[in-house]
């Protein structure tokens, strides 16, 4: 692959941040966003807690220039991330010029869904002939992307992708290509989901969320902490980059994407889906195991997910899998579904070019299961080059994206 697409600019609100700035901090100190949630009465759920965005007021973040009428609150977020990472990439106000060839690919899941279940309250309460339908304009969770390209006046591609919880990274991956392909010359790309009651109900039914924060590889893990988040990228070639004066925080250098085939919730138990979309990234990338420098983990803290995932890295690394440092920041941030592959795109962004690595927070005792450098005893200060990061999901849809860091030297680390 001749082309070298950089990341220029990065925005995100989150349960531990609703700034860039912010969120770097907060991963480094260890911070914990999964609080008791406000955002809709839990009083009827087995839990009560998760990853909610705080403090969102639309207009703190979107210019009155732009509309936020019939907006759902994953359309609203994504926008803010959008508007935020366009700012940081000097694209803003954004030049006509740019607007024929910029694309968007956003990941996602839950969509209007959080509106669409105001809707059916008030379709109970007032009746069929009193009920707002324009509350179900943007249900559909192509929506936010929608919204981003029309509010921007873009003429490029435009995709959505709803693979669970690694639609965030495909985004990020599917991106990367049509820039490569020639079919964009910038994108804006990343993920959304808002929290509502139907996931957060559907995750109790399974029993899979932890009552009180979960804990990746942690010995005593009783499953995930659902978390809500926007997390959107400024892709552009290289050589565009520096003509502009751009800051480059990194580069997208391989991705891979495979499919379990196995079981609609749990991940294949020999970790074949898993282990084939790290080594399709590392093909793509023109890499070895021997480069990668950590492993941003899909770490859910379910029971099966961590050892499969656990399995998985000492399968394809051998030896070296207990020297490569290993965490999960959904011990923090709380698990984002379809937009968790996007942020965690972002921290490994931070991570590369602040030189560090994220903690797994709330980690107490050691699984014989679970026995890799899973960095649990605050941030640590790390040289980083490359960081491998995993996003496995529902349906056996797995993801894998490598990044890279770049300082100008004009040669990949490697």
């Amino acid at each position: 692959m001749d082309k070298r697409i950089v990341i220029t600019g990065i925005g995100t609100l989150n349960a531990i941040a609703n700034s860039v700035a912010d969120f770097a901090s907060a991963l480094q100190s260890g911070t914990c966003g999964i609080k008791e949630l406000d955002l809709f009465d839990t009083t009827e759920f087995r839990t009560h807690k998760g990853g909610q965005i705080k403090n969102f007021t639309p207009r703190d973040y979107i210019p009155g220039d732009f509309t936020t009428k019939r907006m759902s609150r994953a359309d609203m977020i994504s926008f803010a991330a959008t508007l935020e990472a366009l700012r940081d990439a000097g694209l803003y106000p954004l030049p006509g010029s740019l607007k024929e060839e910029m694309g968007v690919a956003i990941g996602g899941g839950s969509g209007g869904l959080l509106e669409a279940e105001s809707f059916y309250m008030e379709l109970l309460k007032k009746g069929a002939t009193k009920a707002r339908f324009s509350q179900l304009s943007t249900i559909y969770c192509a929506s936010s992307a929608d919204r981003i390209a029309s509010e921007l006046g873009l003429f490029g591609p435009k995709t959505t992708f709803m693979t669970a919880c690694s639609a965030g990274a495909t985004a990020l991956g599917y991106a990367r290509d049509l820039i490569v392909s020639g079919q964009a010359s910038m994108m804006l790309a990343g993920g959304v989901e808002p929290m509502c009651r139907i996931t957060y109900a559907a995750f109790n039914a399974l029993q899979s969320v932890d009552p009180n924060v979960c804990r990746p590889f942690d010995k005593n893990r009783a499953g995930l902490s659902l978390g809500e988040a926007a997390a959107i990228m400024v892709l552009e070639e290289l050589d565009s980059a520096i003509e502009r004066g751009a800051r480059i925080y990194g580069e997208i250098l391989g991705y891979g994407v495979t499919c379990d085939s196995f079981h609609m919730t749990s991940p294949d138990e020999k970790a074949s889906g898993a282990i084939r979309s790290m080594q399709a990234a590392l093909l793509d990338s023109g890499l070895t195991i021997d480069d990668i420098d950590y492993i941003n983990a899909h770490g859910t803290a379910t029971a099966v997910n961590d050892v499969t995932e656990t399995k998985a890295i000492k399968e394809l690394f051998g030896k070296r899998a207990y020297k490569i440092p290993v965490s999960s920041t959904k011990s923090m941030h709380a698990h984002t579904l379809g937009a968790a592959g996007a942020l965690e795109g972002i921290v490994s962004m931070l991570a590369l070019l602040h030189g560090f690595i994220p903690p797994t927070i709330n980690y107490q005792d050691s699984d014989p299961l679970c026995d890799l450098d899973y960095v649990t005893s605050g941030s640590r200060k790390a040289n980083l080059r490359t960081i491998l990061s995993n996003s496995f999901a529902f349906g056996g849809n797995n993801t894998t994206v490598i990044f890279g860091r770049y300082d100008g030297a004009g040669a990949r680390h490697v």
